[in-house]
């Protein structure tokens, strides 16, 4: 069975900084992709951010771009988010996803709210 266990999240004035993080419970060898999305009120749930276990390679969603950087324990099995400069905009339940074999999972989310 997968877990996948956020933690990090919380209230920050804008152009504050937060890291988040997620602990999976597979073994970094069957992860094809690790990553973020979020999903702030009434709307969808977006990428913000994921890596491939093999050869660490990046996606982040344009709106974070150069703000925020994923990372990865170099064991694999736990990803990291951290987010400067943040704005309102990026207030959101913010999810760790992870791929194995093709299956995407989730955790439960972890809420960042971004305001003075």
């Amino acid at each position: 069975q997968v877990r996948l266990v956020e933690s990090g999240g919380g209230l920050v004035q804008p152009g504050g900084s937060l890291r988040l993080s997620c602990v999976s419970s597979v073994f970094a060898s069957s992860i094809e992709s690790i990553g973020w999305y979020r999903q702030a009120p009434g709307k969808e749930r977006e990428l913000v951010a994921t890596i491939t276990s093999l050869a660490s390679r990046t996606n982040y969603a344009d709106s974070v771009k150069g703000r925020f950087t994923v990372s990865k324990y170099s064991a694999g099995n736990t990803v990291y988010l951290q987010m400067n400069s943040l704005k309102p905009e990026d207030t959101a339940v913010y999810f760790c996803y992870l791929r194995k074999q093709g299956m995407h999972y989730w955790g439960k989310g972890t809420q960042v709210t971004v305001s003075s």
